[in-house]
């Protein structure tokens, strides 16, 4: 498969890793970072923040040619493209495979020095590649209004997570807020939920999903960790340890799973068969997985407490880090190996099949690495 004409002036070292070994796939031209990363199947994205031009969002099939979206140029009236992108304001993204027809979704954050921050969920496919903005949330710098929470892509499924944080008692907010206690905030238990995007139709919600704090997909399931109560200082929504986490159909809401986790979840992530978890209690981290579509414990391991608060998951294999050590569980064995060093703090880092890989920024760089795992 083709994806377009376009090409990036970059250094292609491979296309396809050698298993065992850390290749690099990717290396930017001068002055271009890589501000997100995502994969599913033979298909690796990456948003590249501008180096005095537009910010692009980059699609490669692996061993074919690259595609940059959303259109650009005159005519076409884009948000990605001047967009201002931070530090602190992280971009999301996700592709799906799509059955040949990629699609993808990327969400922009405003600057935590805004009053009123807008956050956006845009999208774009091969098949049409000019923007569409999907939604639009705000929230207030003080914490309540709407939060985008998650993005995830897997096969022909995209979607996106909205929570809703509001006051406990705005009255009290407004008449005393010096008062300890009287601008505490909460989330909104029927408002916001996970919405399914395809192509460019506008997103519906799946049934029988809850706002969350975090969201995982597996072909045509979703797993998502609900935002149940109360948030952060800042409005940020929180999880619980008292809910469980679920495994539903974006097609039709059907639940397909049930978990009760092990202390407050902080991670998720979902394959075929397992559904992992990176949660806390008594002050350590334990990374456990779930059989789906059982919901049974299948295992658990503690992992340091500087494990960082993300997952990937394929058949048989969590993937997670600690600093820059890239770590595989082996969910048959139970046992975990170092399987990469990043030279940089590792952006995006995945599972798609046997292949893990990663985006870093390096000497003004942005590159992207991977290692495939031996069969067996």
């Amino acid at each position: 498969m083709l994806l377009g004409a376009l090409v990036l002036v970059a250094s292609i070292v491979h296309t396809a890793t050698r298993a065992g070994q850390v290749e690099t796939l990717y290396t930017s031209p001068a002055h271009r970072t890589i501000a997100a990363f995502a994969q599913d199947d033979g298909l690796v994205a990456w948003f590249a923040p501008s180096g005095g031009a537009c910010n692009d969002v980059w699609l490669w099939q692996l061993g074919h040619a690259k595609q940059s979206l959303p259109a650009q140029g005159n005519g076409y009236h884009d948000v990605t493209c001047d967009w201002h992108v931070p530090p602190s304001s992280p971009v999301g993204l996700a592709v799906a495979a799509n059955h040949g027809a990629p699609a993808l979704l990327w969400t922009l954050h405003e600057s935590a020095a805004q009053a009123l921050r807008f956050d956006y969920v845009l999208g774009a496919t091969v098949a049409d590649p000019n923007e569409r903005r999907f939604q639009e949330v705000a929230h207030a710098s003080h914490g309540a209004g709407s939060w985008l929470t998650g993005v995830a892509g897997s096969g022909s499924t995209l979607v996106y997570s909205v929570t809703q944080v509001a006051y406990k008692n705005q009255v009290d907010c407004l008449s005393t807020p010096t008062a300890p206690g009287a601008c505490d905030l909460k989330v909104v238990d029927d408002a916001g939920g996970i919405y399914r995007v395809v192509g460019r139709k506008t997103p519906t919600p799946v049934k029988g999903a809850r706002a969350a704090v975090a969201i995982a997909v597996s072909g045509n399931d979703v797993a998502f960790v609900p935002a149940v109560g109360s948030s952060t200082a800042d409005g940020h929504p929180l999880a619980s340890a008292d809910v469980p986490i679920e495994v539903r159909d974006v097609r039709d809401g059907a639940l397909v799973a049930s978990v009760f986790p092990r202390g407050t979840p902080i991670a998720i992530a979902l394959s075929s068969d397992t559904l992992a978890l990176l949660g806390s209690a008594a002050g350590k981290l334990a990374l456990t997985w779930y059989s789906i579509p059982s919901g049974t414990e299948a295992g658990t391991t503690t992992v340091p407490r500087t494990t960082a608060p993300m997952l990937s998951a394929a058949d048989g294999t969590v993937v997670f880090r600690v600093g820059l050590s890239i770590r595989r569980l082996d969910t048959a064995t139970k046992q975990v190996h170092t399987v990469a060093h990043a030279a940089a703090t590792p952006i995006g880092l995945s599972i798609a099949g046997q292949r893990i890989a990663w985006a870093e920024n390096v000497d003004g760089r942005g590159r992207i690495r991977a290692i495939t795992l031996a069969s067996g």
